[in-house]
């Protein structure tokens, strides 16, 4: 029975896909990717004939209907998520939808940006005696976060964070973690764009944080800043 594969690119170099994810896309009929998160370069893994859509422009109706029409007909189908479709790859909707089809489908792990982020840092995220907790979250925005997850209780916590499409935030990130005690100098790293030709690793601290973000002019909603808290 044919399947939809939902497989993690990766943060953007088109070498960190994982075996699997490039041999499901040297098979699938059909690939739907999303757009410019993915490196165009990933989809040389198709194969001649594979019909290719981009799903920036479309919503979920449209791109559930181009599933099905495409697997009634047979077709292998992979949907091209960037990182690891389950860290904010907005999968859980499309699941719910295939499910209520009766539609079959695998997710294909893959690496996420903080990952790809902490490598090029040199950096453990859970290094012995400095933190053995890690906290991936974002700042409220057009996506509702529970509050029982809000930054401010987060915030109360030690560990190692890193925020995920919350570039806007920056102010509102700096000011809770210094209200819940956290210093001026604790060590951050602003990732923008991990993996591609333009990235831009940034080392600063939380008290300078907003600033460099201005300085670079940093504003797209997927960097990402990952704090580690070393006391």
């Amino acid at each position: 029975m044919n399947k939809v594969f939902f497989i993690g690119a990766g943060p953007g170099d088109p070498e960190l896909i994982t075996v699997k994810g490039m041999k499901i896309l040297t098979k699938s009929d059909i690939i739907i990717y999303a757009g410019s998160l993915v490196n165009k370069q990933i989809l040389e893994y198709a194969p001649a004939g594979c019909k290719i859509y981009d799903s920036s422009k479309m919503n979920l109706t449209q791109i559930i209907e181009i599933i099905e029409r495409h697997h009634l007909e047979g077709k292998v189908i992979a949907r091209l998520h960037t990182g690891d479709p389950s860290i904010y790859g907005a999968i859980y909707e499309q699941m719910l939808e295939l499910d209520k089809r009766g539609i079959p489908y695998e997710i294909i792990p893959g690496v996420t940006a903080l990952f790809a982020a902490a490598a090029k840092l040199k950096i453990e995220l859970t290094a012995p005696e400095i933190s053995q907790t890690l906290t991936i979250s974002r700042v409220e925005g057009k996506t509702a976060v529970p509050q029982t997850e809000s930054l401010d209780l987060l915030t109360k916590h030690g560990g190692t964070f890193s925020f995920y499409l919350s570039a806007s935030n920056a102010e509102r990130i700096k000011e809770t973690f210094l209200k819940n005690g956290w210093k001026e100098n604790t060590p951050v790293a602003i990732c923008y764009k991990i993996c591609w030709d333009d990235e831009k690793i940034l080392n600063t601290t939380l008290g300078g944080l907003v600033n460099t973000l201005k300085e670079n002019n940093i504003k797209k909603p997927y960097s990402y800043y990952n704090w580690q808290d070393f006391g």
